[in-house]
């Protein structure tokens, strides 16, 4: 049997002699399933019998308009009056896309939020996108479309330009929502969803 040198260079001594820095970024995809999936619990952030629940159904869709059906959407949300981190509501999804790109969210509508403006932030969802391919994960915001007058001075959704403001309001279905993210589009003018640094 034949010595295989090693492929790199190797330091003696254990982990903690090793030099530290920064951890290069790796993908998110495809295998993000290991470890993260949390199965049909993932997408209710209430049960199903929780009156006012309504579906949330996100599209991802990728550079070439093809649905990323590897995706995995996470939302977070303020309660029905609009406060974050109140006993018994998680406020907190994961879901994984099916082969349209699409993924599922139960939960309620959020009330407006208190922001550190003198407008409050219009009732809304916060949504990270995690797909094959990217370094990083993206953060955008979905608001509802009844909300125009709160959308008008909503401090988030203000900073942006006007014609980039609809790209981030869900259009509304029979039993709750529908929106669609794209994550990429060269045309600056085009379809990409507007996506925020955290």
């Amino acid at each position: 049997m034949s010595e295989f040198a090693p492929r790199y260079p190797v330091t003696p001594g254990d982990q903690s002699t090793a030099p530290f820095g920064p951890t290069p970024s790796q993908t998110v995809g495809p295998y993000w399933k290991i470890g993260l999936d949390w199965g049909a619990d993932g997408e209710n952030v209430v049960p199903a019998d929780t009156p006012g629940r309504i579906t949330v159904r996100i599209t991802v869709i990728d550079g070439d308009r093809t649905p990323i059906a590897d995706a995995m959407v996470e939302t977070w949300q303020a309660d029905a009056d609009g406060r974050f981190g109140t006993d018994g509501f998680r406020g907190f999804a994961r879901s994984a896309a099916d082969e349209t790109g699409t993924a599922t969210v139960h939960t309620i509508k959020p009330g407006a939020h208190e922001s550190d403006t003198d407008a409050d932030e219009a009732p809304h969802l916060n949504v990270g996108i995690f797909a094959r391919g990217m370094l990083d994960r993206l953060y955008t915001r979905l608001y509802f479309p009844e909300d125009l007058a709160a959308h008008a001075t909503d401090p988030v959704l203000t900073a942006l330009p006007e014609a980039q403001r609809r790209k981030l309001i869900a259009e509304k279905s029979d039993d709750g929502y529908t929106w669609t993210v794209y994550v990429q589009d060269l045309d600056p003018n085009g379809v990409e969803t507007p996506f925020f640094a955290i």
